[in-house]
């Protein structure tokens, strides 16, 4: 008999709902050959750290890192220290290195894949700031993950959206940056619905404007860029993008709407990955690349296309919050004990949002062990004073 659990609707009624999936995927760590494939991954929080004794406790490093060592045990790239793992909203630039310092060395162990964030994040104050302090910073953390042995994945910067006053001097402080790393880096352009601190990135509120900027720079400096992550949620914009880049520049993409079809592909080209939503669906993609591998596209679609509306739903407005989603799918997964985030971000969304994201979850046969994430999810609802009566 299938597992039934009384969901909640909008209106306060509630409803049964029979669990259909078994989460099962084959699971394989060899590596992906069709497609560049990053999954942005979350932190779990010590939920009894005492932050103010030490910083560095607000992390529980084992299940941290033993996620991290799940991703690469399903063939799966990690990028490290990016918004998913809560990069400014409640990871600050002293944690993040212990964490990208962690990271990497266990990659090395494991034999994983790993690229880190760089960003400007060490700079609290953009008063009378100047393009010099911007490079300066962005140089810092640069050379902290390459001293370490990692590739860079170069952030947007809040800074320089804050201070520049034209293309000039985006070009500017990139093109300082980019000179001076010793690897090729991937660049990441991240929208205002992902981060409404970064209007106008490059110099423009036009995308093509905007785009022209940063494909004069890559132009310039192919031989420094790996690649560039677009997280625009523009299908269209990611795709003519992808057709204007140098030869060997790879065009990541950073949309969790559209990633089905942009990573399938046209007769054009198709779109390697670097998205936090693979952190959630981690089974499920890791599936579906290998289905291409072997081009078999029917396979593909047919595990891809049940996890959209996961997606869409987990990074419904406001988009920023979906963190709280990727934690709250590994929370029902097993991969950590409790529903705790850095900074209180599990109350960023309602009860009625994890219900249908339980739901949702469980039709893209993305719950690993049905009987535990009921169980989970359970409890969350009696929480909120929604009583389960039947089995």
């Amino acid at each position: 008999m299938a597992k039934t659990i009384m969901l909640p609707r909008s209106d306060g009624s509630v409803y049964p709902y029979a669990i259909k999936g078994n989460g099962s995927y084959p699971i394989s760590s060899d590596p992906l050959k069709s497609r560049k494939v990053y999954a942005a991954a979350h932190v779990v929080c010590n939920p009894i750290s005492d932050q103010s004794v030490n910083r560095l406790s607000l992390i529980d490093w084992e299940r941290t890192l033993q996620y991290r060592r799940y991703l690469w045990s399903l063939g799966l790239a990690v990028a490290e220290a990016m918004d998913t793992a809560q990069r400014g909203m409640g990871l600050d630039w002293e944690t993040s290195k212990e964490l990208i310092r962690q990271s990497i060395g266990e990659a090395k162990a494991v034999g994983g894949e790993i690229a880190c964030g760089a960003g400007t994040d060490q700079l609290n104050s953009y008063e009378n700031i100047t393009l010099r302090d911007i490079e300066e910073a962005y140089l810092e953390q640069c050379d902290f993950i390459e001293s370490h042995g990692g590739r860079v994945i170069l952030m947007a910067s809040r800074a320089l959206a804050a201070c520049a006053k034209g293309p000039d001097d985006y070009f500017q402080v990139y093109e300082k940056v980019l000179s001076h790393v010793k690897k090729p880096v991937i660049l990441h352009w991240l929208g205002e619905v992902f981060d409404p601190h970064l209007p106008n990135y490059w110099g423009y509120k036009d995308q093509d404007a905007a785009m022209k900027v940063c494909l004069d720079l890559i132009t310039n400096l192919s031989e420094k860029v790996d690649g560039i992550k677009i997280s625009l949620l523009d299908p269209e914009v990611e795709v003519t993008m992808r057709n204007l880049l140098p030869q060997g520049v790879r065009m990541y993409t950073g949309d969790d709407f559209h990633y089905h079809d942009l990573i399938r592909g046209d007769q054009d080209g198709y779109s390697h990955a670097l998205l936090g939503i693979f952190d959630a669906i981690a089974p499920a993609a890791a599936a579906a690349i290998r289905a291409l591998d072997q081009k078999d596209f029917q396979l593909y679609d047919q595990i891809m296309e049940p996890t959209i509306a996961l997606s869409r739903h987990i990074f419904k407005k406001p988009t920023y919050y979906y963190k709280t989603g990727i934690v709250f799918m590994a929370y029902l997964n097993g991969h950590q004990p409790h529903f705790k985030m850095v900074a209180g971000l599990e109350s960023a969304r309602s009860i009625i949002h994890l219900s249908e994201l339980f739901k949702l979850a469980d039709q893209a046969n993305l719950l690993s062990d049905p009987e535990l994430a009921t169980h989970r999810m359970k409890l969350m609802l009696e929480l909120s004073g929604i009583t389960q009566s039947i089995a």
